[in-house]
Formats: structure tokens, sequence, C-alpha cells
């Protein structure tokens, strides 16, 4: 007699099982995207079953907004000088030593002029010997023991003797390198005993009191710079430190190739902070824009097709109304805030807060609604 075949119920009861909970599964999941479609679906009133959403916002006006312009500069010497000897000779004496200040007039190099003192105490007593012989001559003439043509010749050796004194003096005082002004010195070029050939580099000598800050500014900026006016100066290294310049001289004409020109300020350096060579960042305060429309850095909401905001319309006493979504383009950036170049008007209520949770047409209700902050202008 045969075995019984296995019975398959429980496969089928697992089966039907299976089956009930993918149904409820996916009975659920059309539920919620029903419930979820009817919430966020919007309405002429807001969403639906959403009620308003709560925001803060600031009713825009017209103000003075504050303008500078930024440029990188460089500071220069006003007064510097590379000293040379102006002629040729042996190095005698050195009278300085590398960073000292010095006055005008120091003797900085002396070189080797022991021939031309000799030829100097040569030329002096030839000199005095001429001048006693024209005087001895001149009293003879005023009685008239000798001739007019004796003097004449007698003056004119005179003259030439001294005038040889003259030239000789000249060239031992080209012999010495002096400083032609207050300063400070940099490092030595020469050694003791070197020649020297006329043009060949001493010494450096800087005025530090007085500094150059050169800067370019495009040329749609030159007709608001004038001479004069006061720049802020900070150097990168002292960042903390900032000074004033003044506008000293204008490129009379715009460089080509950037449509740009040359400002040059005077900078005062009396603390000897500040040294040629430095790079500067310069801040030329123009004359404030008026009538502009000021926002905070929050309120523009960026994406990758653009800058926009967020406006409240149809505002009704109850201070509820729509949002609406603007383009604007952005200007310069004053702080924490940003003018706006195009896009707003004054009058529009813009949303400072919670501008990321609404749609187009949504309703809204605001909570904080206060006039815009005045930016603070500083002068030029």
């Amino acid at each position: 007699m045969s075995e019984p075949l296995p019975s398959n119920r429980p496969a089928r009861k697992f089966s039907g099982f299976k089956t009930v909970v993918i149904v409820i599964v996916v009975l659920a999941l059309i539920v919620s995207g029903l419930w979820y479609w009817r919430v966020n679906k919007p309405s002429q009133g807001g969403w639906a079953g959403g009620g308003a959403i709560d925001v803060r916002a600031i009713t825009l006006k017209a103000e003075s907004a504050p303008v500078s312009l930024q440029a990188l500069g460089e500071l220069r010497a006003v007064r510097q000088v590379m000293l040379s000897a102006e002629v040729a000779g042996r190095v005698a004496a050195i009278s300085f030593e590398p960073g000292q200040q010095i006055k005008a007039g120091t003797v900085l190099v002396t070189l080797d002029d022991s021939v031309e003192q000799a030829d100097l105490a040569a030329a002096q007593a030839q000199a005095t010997f001429t001048h006693q012989q024209h005087a001895r001559v001149q009293k003879l003439a005023s009685v008239g023991a000798t001739s007019q043509e004796v003097l004449q010749q007698r003056l004119t050796e005179r003259d030439q003797a001294a005038a040889q004194v003259k030239q000789l003096q000249a060239r031992i005082a080209n012999k010495r390198i002096r400083a032609p002004f207050d300063g400070q010195l940099g490092l030595r070029h020469i050694d003791l005993g070197q020649y020297l050939t006329p043009g060949e580099p001493a010494v450096t000598l800087t005025d530090l009191d007085q500094l150059y800050v050169n800067f370019d500014v495009p040329q749609e900026e030159l007709p608001r710079i004038k001479i004069g006016q006061t720049v802020q100066v900070s150097i990168d290294s002292k960042s903390s430190d900032t000074v004033q310049a003044t506008i000293s001289a204008i490129e009379p004409q715009v460089r080509r190739d950037t449509r740009s020109a040359s400002i040059q300020a005077q900078v005062d350096n009396k603390d000897g902070n500040l040294q040629p060579g430095m790079f500067a960042t310069v801040v030329v305060n123009l004359p404030a824009e008026s009538d502009a429309l000021i926002v905070p850095v929050s309120a523009v909401m960026t994406s990758a097709s653009g800058d926009s905001a967020a406006v409240v319309r149809e505002l009704s006493a109850e201070n509820i109304g729509k949002a609406e979504i603007i383009p604007i383009v952005v200007g310069r950036r004053i702080g924490d805030k940003v003018v706006i170049a195009q896009g707003l008007q004054v009058g529009d209520v813009l949303i400072t807060e919670g501008q990321l949770r609404v749609r187009p047409g949504v309703e809204l209700r605001v909570v904080d609604n206060r006039p815009a902050v005045t930016v603070p202008v500083e002068g030029p």
C-alpha cells in the first residue's frame, strides 16, 4: 500500500499571508501620497489645511549707501637714492654704519685724495705769490712807475692761480660722498681699500618720514577721485594698523591694457612702521550713493538660477499676505548687508526670516514688520 503524499497547505497559508502584507503596504503608500498631495497642494488662500506661515519682514526704504573702492597698492619712498662716487678713487675712509640715521651733508665715504691735496698746497702757494705780485705792481702803477700792461698781466696771473685753487678744491670735494638729505642708510656695498669707479653703488639713503602709496583704479571711478582726498591704507603684515594717506597725484592717462589709471597718495610715516616696497590695501571712500535699497545678506536666496528674494504682497491690516519670489540683482556688500541693484522697490515688504519655507502664493503672517535699519555712512 503506497504512502500518502505530503500536504502543501502550510505553504499555501504562508503565500496568502505574504499577499495580504503586500496589499496593506501598497494601500498605506497610496493613502500617504494622497494626504501629502492634499496638504501641499497650493490653493488660492495658501496651503490647504496648512494655515498661514509666520515670517519676519522689513519694509524697504531708500537710504544713503556708503561707497568705497578697494585696491592693492605698493609703498614707495618719497626720497630714495643710491649714493655713489662721482670720480674714480680708492676708498680711504668709511664713516657710517648700515642702518644709521644721518643728517644732510654728512660725509659718508672718503676716497684717497693725497695727490689732490699736494696739488692744492702748491696751487695755494702760487695763488699767494701772484696776489702779492699784483699788489706790488698795483702800487707802482698808481705812481706811474710801471705800465698798465704789466698791471693787467699780474691781475690775470692772480685770477688764474685763484681759479686753480678752486678747481682742486672741487676735485677734493668730489672725493667725498655726502648725504644729500636726512634719512636712513641701507646696507654697505663697499669695503675699505676698494677701488671705486664713477657711479659704482656705495650705499642707499632713504627718507622714511614720508612715503608714497601707488595704486590703480578703474577708469569709470576716476571722475569721483580728487587730489587732496583721504584714503585708508593698511598693511597685510600689520592688518590691525590703518593709516591715512592723502591723494597727491593722478595719472593723466588711462592704460590701454587694463583701462585703469595710477593714483599716488602720500603717507605720513614719522613713527617709521612702514617700509618702501610693502604691499598695502587701499580703501578710497567715495561720495555716498543716495536712494539705495540696502537689505540683510540673510534675506537673499541664492541658487543655480541666480539670486532672489521673497516679498509679502496684499498685506492686510491683520498682517496677512501672500508670498511672491522675485529675481534680484545684488550689488556691493556693506558689512552684513548688500545693496540691491535691481528687482526690489521702495515699500516692498521683504521677508528676512522664514523665506526658505515659503512658495509663491502661500499665505503668510508677518509677525515682525519693521522699517529697514539705516546703514551709517562714512564721509569721503
